[in-house]
């Protein structure tokens, strides 16, 4: 009889014990209990069930969506300037869907952990226009101080040798607070040109 009694004690204790925790973890996630209380809970969870576990916070499916704003107040006064033509603007809205995140080179998979730079080419082919105007569009924009030829490190005979990046105060893929260092030092002497020392919105 002992026993059985010792076993419903035992069980209850471990009803409410779930309970507790189950409140624990509610008060937890929604807030505003002070630090010492959530250490507390945080030492019966760990107990509770022999992990040592952290707060974090569950990331949403938005945080996985990709992305690349213009900056519409820059690309507002540009457009009054008359600073691109008709194609010019056309090449950036169209090729906004291939702008490598941080680093705001024009690449052929976003999604690639190790993504690879479009040479003039494949840039061409994905707008749907030769190979000619496509150089003119992007020779005219990066004497424009609005594109940046560097070297890809990609060695070989092709046109990969170089990777084209986009000024990021026309569009960024990235956080604008913490401008990719690479971006700020190819365009810093680009931001003193004419018409873009006057941009209105500066990320640096």
């Amino acid at each position: 009889m002992e026993k059985v009694v010792s076993l419903d004690q035992a069980e209850k204790k471990a009803r409410k014990r779930d309970f507790d925790l189950e409140k624990l973890q509610y008060t937890l996630d929604h807030g505003g209990i002070p630090q010492e209380e959530i250490e507390n809970a945080m030492e019966l969870l760990n107990k509770a069930t022999g992990k040592e576990l952290y707060i974090g916070t569950k990331r949403s499916p938005q945080s996985k969506v990709r992305f690349a704003q213009f900056l519409q107040n820059n690309w507002e006064f540009l457009r009054q300037k008359k600073y691109l033509t008709a194609r010019e603007k056309s090449f950036f809205i169209d090729i906004t869907s291939f702008i490598a995140f941080s680093s705001n080179c024009i690449v052929e998979d976003i999604e690639a952990k190790n993504p690879l730079p479009m040479n003039i080419s494949e840039i061409a082919s994905i707008l749907g226009t030769d190979r000619s105007n496509t150089s003119k569009i992007v020779n005219s924009l990066k004497k424009k101080g609005l594109l940046f030829k560097g070297e890809s490190g990609l060695e070989g005979n092709n046109a990969k040798a170089y990777a084209i990046f986009i000024n990021p105060h026309i569009i960024y893929a990235g956080d604008k607070d913490n401008v990719n260092e690479a971006l700020q030092v190819m365009f810093f002497r680009a931001m003193k040109m004419p018409i873009l020392k006057d941009l209105p919105d500066k990320l640096f």
